[in-house]
């Protein structure tokens, strides 16, 4: 008898517990809320069970139900750019969110050049980073770091929280991600949320769903329990490990910056990252949100490559092109060149902050409207044949410049299909090119090399992408 009442009093004990309610880890003190917007808070709780979001900004309470697994989603309505507030949570035990901001938030993804921190890989600086980290203090730039993670199977959350910019926190956080960040910030004074979620030498496949992923090196999308043959290679396992959590949080839009990689494949990177961009606006349920990306900068890749395996296809300059022609499929996106700041013997160059602010530059002029400034580089128009003369047109510019040097970095070729080095003239809009190898010029190509030193800019000093016209 003694013992069944011991048995009854611990089932009604368990009866009455409460399991704690739990939000996802992209909601927590510091947070960024994107502004005027309904964006989604969720978590955890029993099942079944009565949740009430409460928001400072309107005292507005919110109400929804947790779903026969526990877990809840509730919309709520942002104001203008403002804070700092509060949200309190609560299933009958109440949680409070401090110095919560609404302003504008960003996603920065990609691969290492993403990746790299403020204060720099072992052995590879950051230029002019360690007086920015000093300076870096700013209530209204705030940070969230997802961890990396590499998984078969989609993940819920993950461990993190949001942190307000200080040099502690800045010298881990992307370098890229932060100086765009700031400039942005900066320019449209109001605060700025960033959520990095990158994981260097990852491939573009590993950053897509097992719907739409496809191999990627001879490997396959692997299957629930499958081993990972590697944790950043493999299709799926950073879109599941990774993404995966974050997708729904309210955005303004996504920076990237990924191609190295993926160098091997650049016939499959030109559709390989529209479907991607598709996929996450997909999933996310916002429309076409801006997504402006990064041209890899040159490097000399054929240090990956044995010298019996130095295939012409394997020269970088065919993924920056894959790059350039890819903008054209992707509605409202942007391609940043960086021509300009590639080094020949480090994949990594030092010269983030100017990535970071043509980021945010074409942000600001092309998402947020503001003018006067240049923010795209020029683009290759059209070429025309004049007898022995290729004269080469360019988009976005007010005028070309070399800054007074000479220009070596153009090739034509003829039906033979062999380029040779081409003579220059420069003209304000357009260049006139000529080979006395080449009588009867049918294609051109510039910089076209893995390695290069960009010669040609628009005067605002942005530099030209290289391109070819062929598709041999």
């Amino acid at each position: 008898m003694k013992h069944l009442s011991l048995v009854l009093l611990f089932a009604l004990m368990t009866l009455g517990v409460q399991a704690e309610i739990k939000l996802s880890a992209l909601f927590s003190d510091n947070m960024v809320l994107q502004q005027q917007s309904e964006v989604a808070i969720w978590g955890w709780s029993d099942a079944k069970t009565s949740i009430s979001v409460q928001t400072s900004w309107n005292n507005q309470n919110y109400t929804t139900k947790s779903d026969k697994s526990g877990k809840w989603k509730v919309m709520v309505k942002t104001p203008e750019a403002g804070g700092p507030y509060e949200v309190t949570i609560s299933d009958g035990k109440a949680i409070t969110l401090k110095n919560v901001m609404i302003g504008e938030v960003w996603l920065c993804t990609g691969q290492s050049n993403m990746e790299m921190p403020m204060k720099g890989f072992m052995g590879q600086p950051v230029e002019g980073s360690n007086i920015d980290i000093l300076k870096s203090k700013n209530k209204n730039i705030r940070m969230l770091s997802i961890p990396r993670s590499s998984k078969t199977e989609p993940q819920d959350n993950f461990e993190g929280q949001w942190k307000e910019a200080c040099p502690a926190v800045v010298s881990n956080f992307s370098a890229t991600g932060y100086y765009f960040g700031r400039l942005l910030q900066e320019m449209i004074d109001v605060p700025v949320g960033l959520i990095d979620v990158s994981f260097g030498g990852s491939c573009i496949q590993a950053w897509m769903s097992k719907e739409t992923s496809v191999e990627f090196e001879g490997k396959k999308v692997p299957e629930k329990g499958d081993s990972i043959p590697e944790v950043n290679r493999t299709p799926t396992v950073l879109f599941n490990g990774m993404l995966h959590p974050v997708i729904g949080y309210g955005i303004k839009g996504c920076i990237w910056y990924q191609g190295e990689t993926n160098y091997i494949e650049a016939d499959k990177y030109e559709d390989l990252l529209p479907t991607m961009v598709n996929e996450w606006r997909t999933l996310w349920g916002q429309g076409d949100f801006p997504f402006y990306y990064a041209q890899i900068a040159p490097f000399d890749y054929s240090v990956f490559k044995p010298l019996e395996d130095q295939e012409e296809k394997h020269n970088s300059a065919y993924l920056r092109d894959a790059q350039r022609k890819a903008e054209a499929k992707i509605p409202n996106s942007g391609m940043v060149v960086l021509l300009d700041i590639g080094e020949e013997t480090s994949i990594h160059p030092m010269k983030k902050q100017v990535g970071g602010e043509r980021l945010a530059m074409y942000a600001l002029a092309d998402t947020y409207k503001m003018e006067g400034f240049g923010y795209k580089s020029p683009s290759f128009n059209a070429m025309s044949v004049d007898g022995s003369n290729v004269v080469v047109s360019f988009n976005h510019t007010n005028g070309l410049t070399s800054y007074g040097k000479e220009i070596k970095g153009f090739e034509i070729a003829g039906e033979d299909k062999r380029f040779y080095p081409a003579t220059v003239f420069l003209r304000s809009k357009s260049v006139v090119l000529s080979s006395p190898r080449v009588k009867k010029p049918v294609a051109v190509r510039y910089a076209f090399k893995d390695f290069v030193v960009a010669e040609l800019f628009g005067t605002d000093g942005l530099p030209v992408s290289s391109f070819r016209t062929d598709n041999w």
